[in-house]
């Protein structure tokens, strides 16, 4: 039976939602490299973090913060990653402003070259005509993103190669989170 995948974004209608700024640590200094979270690779643990809320509103299970997009997931969608997902993330803990509850920064560390270019609505890489010579070959633009599943082999979750924003899970994942009764979380299959 063939494998369903699916993209893990926020959903940006919950009513009344909070949103995050990007973490910083105990004294309130921004974290150096805030786009280290969200580059598919493993990270040194940076120690205690906090993430600020830029506007107060009902705590998500699953959301990102405003600038990189780091995903912060509670404590209840932490437990399903760590049971189904162990070799593919890493989950640091964070303290939500305002939450006595635990939450933790979600570093996918895993990305596969897997975009189907002639499944999509739109792919096209970044060329040298676009000055940009440290993208070329990368994605510059992705749209109605789809993937080749074959190229996936047993991963559970990860980032897509040349396109990190999306967060991309099988279908048993998803089923366990959508059974946690996740607040905050979507998903669209690629």
């Amino acid at each position: 039976m063939p494998r369903h995948f699916f993209e893990l974004d926020f959903d940006i209608a919950v009513p009344d939602r909070w949103y995050l700024r990007e973490p910083t640590d105990l004294e309130g200094k921004t974290v150096p490299d805030i786009w280290a979270f969200v580059s598919g690779r493993p990270v040194v643990d940076p120690g205690p973090l906090r993430v600020p809320l830029s506007r107060p509103g009902q705590p998500l299970d699953f959301d990102k913060t405003t600038v990189a997009g780091t995903p912060i997931v509670s404590g209840r969608i932490a437990s399903v990653f760590r049971e189904l997902a162990p070799d593919d993330v890493q989950l640091l803990p964070v303290e939500v402003q305002g939450q006595a509850e635990p939450f933790f920064l979600l570093n996918v560390m895993r990305v596969i070259r897997c975009i189907d270019d002639a499944a999509c609505e739109e792919a096209r890489l970044w060329s040298p005509e676009d000055g940009r010579p440290d993208k070329v070959g990368e994605y510059h633009v992705v749209s109605g993103l789809r993937i080749d599943t074959a190229k996936v082999g047993s991963a559970v979750v990860f980032r897509p190669w040349g396109y990190l924003l999306p967060i991309i899970l099988d279908g048993q994942l998803k089923d366990a989170l959508e059974q946690t009764g996740i607040v905050g979380g979507q998903f669209v299959e690629v």
